[in-house]
């Protein structure tokens, strides 16, 4: 059995969307960032502009969105910080967490390099994550 098909579902589904422009009150968008907390460009620049990310503020809960630094080294060095934003989403079941697919844009990495990083997530019913990950995680 699927494991998605158990999980809770946010507004806009069970799999992130490619592109989210809002958020309801409880949903917050999760990002690739760098440590600096320099959001400049792709996924981090509209968490600036539309979710409330924090210029300076590279890792956690910033408004209503989260950011996962991806830009200090290789895939080992991405995971405690997965594991990180996985253990807090599970602390916090009265929000939705929406992953989109962190590290595969400026950072250079491939969905089969990250997907395998959030293999926990899939177990978690308040995370959605990109249709891509989810595609790898369960083949």
């Amino acid at each position: 059995m699927d494991k998605m098909n158990d999980k809770k579902t946010g507004s806009m589904g069970c799999f992130t969307p490619e592109m989210i422009k809002t958020l309801a009150p409880n949903e917050v968008f999760v990002f690739g960032s760098n440590l600096g907390g320099f959001h400049a460009g792709g996924a981090a620049r509209a968490a600036l502009d539309h979710f409330g990310a924090i210029w300076g503020q590279g890792v956690g809960l910033q408004g209503q969105s989260y950011a996962i630094p991806t830009m200090h080294g290789g895939v080992e060095a991405i995971k405690p910080y997965v594991d990180q934003f996985i253990g807090f989403a599970q602390s916090h079941p009265d929000l939705y967490f929406y992953v989109t697919r962190i590290g595969c844009g400026i950072a250079g990495f491939a969905d089969e390099e990250i997907a395998p990083l959030f293999r926990e997530a899939l177990a978690v019913d308040n995370i959605a994550l990109p249709k891509s990950f989810h595609d790898i995680l369960t083949r």
